[in-house]
């Protein structure tokens, strides 16, 4: 008989069948088992959270900094390129960073085939990365956020 979805897997060490074993095979930790895969979502769905305007701080110590340094590659070619590529590479961070979530969150939930986001949380996120990126836009017009080279004469 098989075991597709029956109660009481989880607790017997494994979290699923055998399609993708390796990544089922399950580890005590503080004599808990958890499965590979749980782990790996869950490593997947942090890097997501940091990477996504889901927190407050991520934007001034991580999506902000790497679109800094995405522009400024772009501005080696011209600096009329700073601004777009600045707006493009925080865009870059944010949609990334929703997609590893989203993965990451599959990975540690259930087998069960869970739906994404609903329309109305697509919509809240798009709408704080609209904001977020009207902020980078002014605080380079306003010449806060500057080309590297300007910083160091």
């Amino acid at each position: 008989m098989g075991r597709e979805g029956e109660p009481g897997d989880e607790h017997k060490g494994e979290d699923g069948g055998d399609k993708d074993a390796a990544l089922d095979a399950s580890f005590e930790v503080a004599g808990r088992k958890i499965g590979k895969r749980k782990v790996r979502g869950g490593i997947i769905a942090t890097v997501g959270f940091i990477l996504s305007p889901v927190s407050w701080w991520n934007d001034l110590f991580v999506n902000i900094p790497i679109a800094y340094a995405f522009a400024a590659l772009f501005a080696l070619i011209s600096e009329d390129l700073f601004l777009p590529a600045m707006v493009i590479g925080y865009w870059i961070t944010n949609v990334l960073g929703f997609v590893l979530m989203h993965r990451g969150m599959k990975g540690v939930l259930s087998k069960d085939e869970r739906k994404g986001p609903g329309r109305k949380e697509i919509l809240t996120d798009l709408s704080v990365s609209v904001v977020y990126t009207i902020i980078v836009m002014v605080l380079v017009a306003m010449g806060i956020l500057r080309l590297p080279t300007e910083y160091f004469p």
